[in-house]
């Protein structure tokens, strides 16, 4: 059941793109399994998942190479790259209400809305064309893969946040994983988390404003009349 928000008046929201604009998760670890398996780490899914969910694979380098036995080249990383964005090409679909979020926090602020992502900017870019969204975001993508520290340090939430110009504490997150959600405190910013499966396990013990189930409440929320 969706839980109705308050109006709520921020001056620039910076968006989360894999999982929060895109559901491109399950692709893009689907893919990443398969390959990994190919190179000797028999995982499931779901171990899949809580492993490399809201994180650059490049974090998890040792584990890659402690479990494979082989160095994580670049090689090995532009054939994932390429296998990734092939799937993603044919498969990739926005969340459900997300571009109507999308615009309805381009209203409420004027246009002070960014993406700060983990995951690496050519993906970013072709996820958010591909979901209608590029002439709300227009050059405000950010990616912690250009930045000295991706998530959860707080780098590419405080680089979108100075290229709007508004302080970290006038800024909403929105956000869908642990990982994400710390990087938003530590910014300094208001973070949601985005559940859609409705729990909100994935937040548990962080101070998390709001959990909301439906990209819906969040257009209400930020609806200025």
């Amino acid at each position: 059941m969706s839980v109705k928000f308050e109006a709520a008046r921020f001056d620039a929201v910076l968006f989360d793109c894999d999982g929060v604009l895109v559901d491109s998760e399950p692709i893009t670890n689907g893919v990443l399994r398969q390959m990994l398996n190919e190179a000797g780490w028999a995982l499931s899914q779901a171990e899949c998942e809580r492993i490399f969910i809201g994180k650059a694979v490049r974090d998890e380098r040792a584990r890659i190479e402690q479990e494979t036995g082989q160095p994580l080249t670049e090689d090995w990383m532009r054939a994932f790259y390429a296998r990734r964005d092939q799937r993603l090409r044919a498969e990739l679909k926005a969340m459900d209400g997300a571009l109507d979020a999308v615009i309805a926090a381009h209203r409420h602020t004027g246009g002070r809305i960014a993406c700060a992502s983990g995951a690496d900017k050519a993906k970013v870019v072709m996820q958010i064309q591909m979901a209608g969204m590029s002439p709300y975001f227009e050059d405000r993508i950010f990616s912690g893969h250009d930045l000295p520290r991706s998530k959860p340090a707080p780098d590419v939430y405080l680089a979108a946040a100075a290229h709007v110009g508004i302080a970290p504490a006038r800024c909403l997150v929105i956000e869908d994983t642990a990982t994400g959600v710390r990087a938003g405190l530590d910014a300094g910013a208001t973070v949601w988390g985005y559940c859609p499966a409705g729990h909100g396990r994935a937040f548990e013990g962080l101070p998390v404003a709001r959990v909301f189930r439906h990209m819906d409440e969040l257009a209400a929320a930020l609806h200025t009349g």
